[in-house]
Parts: C-alpha cells; structure tokens; sequence
C-alpha cells in the first residue's frame, strides 16, 4: 500500500504532464479548415480519430483517477461531494475520448449527445468540486497553502463555464474553441496544484520516514 500511496501522486503528474503536451500537439492543424478560436477541442480530435488529442483527453482522465486514488489515501478533506465530482469528472473525461463527437458541419448523432452531455458534467463538476474544497482546504494545516490558489481556480472554472453556456448558446459559438481553452486551462491548472501539492506532501512524508528509519538503524 506504501508504494502505490507514493505511485499515486507522480502518477496523476505525469499524465497531466503527458496530456497538456498531447493536446497542445492534437492542434497542429489535424485539418487546415479548422480554427482554434471557434472549434472545439472535441471537433479537434474528432478531425484527427484516434489521434494524440483523445489520448491526452484519456490519459488526463485516468491520471485524474489517480489524484482522487492519491488524495484519498493521503487523507486529504476530499469525502463526500467533492470526491465524487472529482470522480465523474475523472470518468467523464474517459468516456469523452472513447465516444467522439461529430466532425464540423455535420448533423448531431447519438454518440455526439452522449460526448456532449459527459463535456457539460466534467466542465461543471471540477469547478465545482475545487469551491467546496477550499473551505476544507483552509481547515486543513497540511492543504491552506494552496487553499487560496485553489480558490481563484475554482472561481476561473465558474467564470468559464458562464462564458461558455453563453456562447454555445445565445452567443451562436461566438470564439467558442477559445473560450473553451481557457476553461480547460483553468481545469487542468487546478488539477496541477492538486497533484504537485499532493507530491510535495507524499515526498516529504517519505523523507520523514527514511530519516526516522536511519535514526534508528544507527
């Protein structure tokens, strides 16, 4: 159990690590037709099936299980509501990269409801989930250094996500893929200081502990 509490926190880095960089590339033009400011990520990846954007769509959700794993072992003040819509945002995100939307142009199908519905749950359930934590972070000796950065995230995430139900709606996808980029920004900015605290904290527990153990082997 001691190995994978330490796996757990450099597992959710790196693939948060691995999945900006995927991301990043998955925009690379998988279509010159497309532009970035009024195309959604998802039509991206779409554009480019099985591409490096829908790995970095996956790995992002698995990794997320693996902060929620992490945290939950590391007795972080997750229990309850927040763990749970830091789990439907980590499942969200699998099931959005195996079931695609549909390309540009093109009518909606019942796999593009299905994306579009596990979209709108991992948009809102992360921002949400990082408001009912800062309450519980600044409880916590261990979590209030980053209780107040986890605060303005949380308050970027609903920023975002106002400005994309404007857009996608009465706003005609106005700069929608931009919009968009930010939110996901701010999200996956959160999901960083959550698990780089969360290494912090696991290495220096670790630390604590092998110099204990060569404390008393001496």
């Amino acid at each position: 159990m001691t190995a994978v509490k330490r796996a757990c926190p450099w597992a959710a880095a790196l693939a948060i690590a691995f999945s900006v960089v995927a991301v990043v590339v998955g925009q690379l033009e998988p279509d010159p037709h497309l532009n970035p400011l009024n195309v959604t990520v998802s039509e991206y990846a779409v554009a480019d099936r099985g591409g490096v954007t829908e790995w970095g769509m996956a790995i992002l959700g698995l990794g997320s299980f693996a902060l929620v794993a992490g945290l939950r072992m590391a007795r972080a003040p997750i229990a309850g509501i927040p763990e749970k819509l830091l789990m439907v945002w980590s499942a969200a995100l699998v099931v959005a990269a195996v079931v695609p939307t549909t390309p540009v142009g093109m009518d909606m199908t019942l796999t593009a409801l299905i994306h579009r519905f596990v979209s709108v749950a991992a948009f809102v359930s992360l921002p949400v989930a990082a408001a009912l934590l800062v309450p519980r972070f600044r409880a916590d000796e261990r979590w209030r250094p980053v209780a107040r950065t986890v605060e303005w995230l949380a308050l970027a995430g609903g920023l975002g996500i106002a400005a994309i139900t404007y857009v996608a709606l009465p706003g005609d996808r106005v700069l929608i893929g931009l919009v968009e980029r930010i939110l996901l920004g701010a999200e996956v900015a959160l999901l960083t200081v959550l698990a780089g605290w969360l290494v912090r904290l696991t290495w220096n527990k670790s630390v604590q502990v092998l110099t204990y153990h060569k404390f008393l082997t001496n």
